[in-house]
């Protein structure tokens, strides 16, 4: 099988500029989890080169799951944390007792998301080489 962690690269980084395409028309929402996509699929790509199979959605779980000499420190383990948060409740109405994802969100939560996206897309960038 084709090695494809440039793929994966290709599509988180198109992600991430989804998530401030997002935040500048106003989906806080789409921005969050279009941030947490982005982050997912880069460290699906540095598993992908290191030989796994990344499997799930969880981008905390899937740093957890990199081989030890390649896992991050806990600064970008907590950035994770935060992503992982929104890859469900932005989507869907039945997150919230009333009202869509989008009476919610926050321009300042889309900042904060796509920042922490940006950095696990840094991190994963510098072990691609």
């Amino acid at each position: 099988m084709a090695e494809r962690s440039r793929d994966w690269m290709a599509q988180a980084e198109r992600d991430v500029r989804h998530a401030r395409n997002a935040r500048h028309d106003g989906d806080h929402e789409w921005a969050c989890f279009a941030a947490q996509q982005g982050a997912e699929k880069a460290v699906k790509a540095l598993a992908v080169r290191l030989g796994g199979e990344p499997w799930g959605h969880s981008v905390t779980a899937l740093l957890q799951a990199l081989p030890e000499s390649a896992r991050p420190e806990s600064a970008i383990l907590d950035r994770a944390k935060v992503l992982d948060k929104h890859y469900v409740q932005p989507r869907y109405p039945n997150g919230f007792d009333t009202g869509a994802p989008g009476d919610y969100y926050t321009r300042a939560e889309a900042d904060a998301a796509i920042e922490h996206a940006e950095a696990i897309l840094a991190f994963c960038r510098d072990r691609l080489g």
